[in-house]
C-alpha cells in the first residue's frame, strides 16, 4: 500500500466503535499523531491499545509547528492528524498545515470515517441535496439574520452550542415565516437525539429538556415565494367554503410560506 507523509485521520463523534480498521492502523504505523488535546486523544488511544507518540496542535500553536513537522516529514517520518472527534478540517484545525504542506509538495491523504454533518443529513429527508455548510453559526444576532437572507433558498447546516441553541432558534424563528428546523445532538452515542419540527415546537420541546453535547443543526429552505395573484381562485374557493380573511391567511400562509399579513391583505382586496 502507498506511503504518504500526512495521514488525515477521522476519530470517532461518540461510539468507539465507529472508527474504521484503517484509521486504527494508521495510528499505529505513524511516527506521530497531531492532536488537539492530548488527553482526549489518549483516552482512544488507550483503548484500542495504540502506542504512538502524541504532539498537541491547536488552533493557538497552528503556525508555530509548521517548521517542526515540515522538518520531521523531510527526515523520513510519519504524521497523522487527529482532531477531538470527527474529521479534521471541519471546524477543527489543520487547513494551515495542508496548505503549507502542499506548497513544498509533501504527500497528503485523507481517510474516510465519523463526521457529524454527513452523519446527521444522513437522517434528515431533504428535497435536494445541494445545503449550505456555516460551521458555528456567527454570535451576532445581526449576522445570522443576514446568513438566513442570503441562503433562504438552500439548507443551512450549521453546529451550535448547547447554551446558544434556544437563543438561536428564537432568532431563525423571528426572521423567517414558519421555518422548518431539524437538530440533532449526542449523534452516535446513548442519548443521541434527532428532531425535525417546526422552530416554534422545537423550541418548546428544547426548553423542557436540559442541552447538552454537541450540536449539528438544519434550517430547511425557504419555499420560493409567489405570485400573490395566483391565490385568487384558492382564495374565492375558501370564501364560498366559509372561511373568514383571518382563517384563510393562516391557511396560506401555513401551505405556501408567505406572509399572513400579505395573504390577509390580498383576501380584503378580493
Amino acid at each position: 500500500m502507498k506511503e504518504y507523509d500526512l495521514y488525515i485521520v477521522p476519530t470517532p463523534i461518540g461510539n468507539l466503535g465507529d472508527i474504521s480498521l484503517r484509521a486504527i492502523d494508521v495510528l499505529k504505523a505513524v511516527d506521530l499523531i497531531a492532536c488537539e488535546d492530548m488527553r482526549v486523544t489518549q483516552k482512544l488511544l488507550n483503548h484500542f491499545d495504540i502506542k504512538t507518540k502524541c504532539i498537541s496542535y491547536h488552533k493557538f500553536n497552528e503556525k508555530e509547528r509548521i517548521d517542526k513537522f515540515k522538518e520531521l516529514l523531510k527526515s523520513g517520518k510519519k504524521i497523522a492528524l487527529v482532531s477531538d472527534a470527527g474529521t479534521p478540517l471541519f471546524c477543527d484545525p489543520g487547513s494551515i498545515l495542508v496548505e503549507e504542506l502542499r506548497k513544498e509538495n509533501f504527500s497528503i491523504t485523507a481517510l474516510a470515517g465519523a463526521n457529524a454533518v454527513a452523519t446527521f443529513l444522513s437522517q434528515n429527508a431533504r428535497e435536494t441535496e445541494d445545503f449550505y455548510f456555516a460551521g458555528f453559526l456567527p454570535k451576532s444576532q445581526n449576522q445570522i439574520e443576514n446568513l438566513l437572507k442570503k441562503y433562504k433558498d438552500t439548507n443551512i447546516v450549521f453546529y451550535e452550542s448547547p447554551n446558544r441553541l434556544l437563543e438561536t432558534i428564537k432568532i431563525i424563528k423571528n426572521t423567517r415565516s414558519n421555518p422548518r428546523v431539524s437538530i440533532g445532538r449526542e449523534l452516535t452515542k446513548i442519548f443521541e437525539e434527532v428532531i425535525s419540527d417546526s422552530a416554534d415546537n422545537i423550541l418548546k420541546h428544547f426548553e423542557t429538556n436540559p442541552l447538552k453535547g454537541e450540536i449539528v443543526g438544519m434550517i430547511y429552505a425557504q419555499n420560493a415565494k409567489h405570485d400573490i395573484s395566483d391565490f385568487d381562485e384558492k382564495i374565492e374557493k375558501l370564501k364560498k367554503k366559509k372561511f373568514g380573511a383571518k382563517e384563510i391567511s393562516i391557511i396560506l400562509s401555513e401551505l405556501y410560506d408567505i406572509s399572513k399579513n400579505e395573504v390577509y391583505k390580498r383576501v380584503l382586496d378580493i
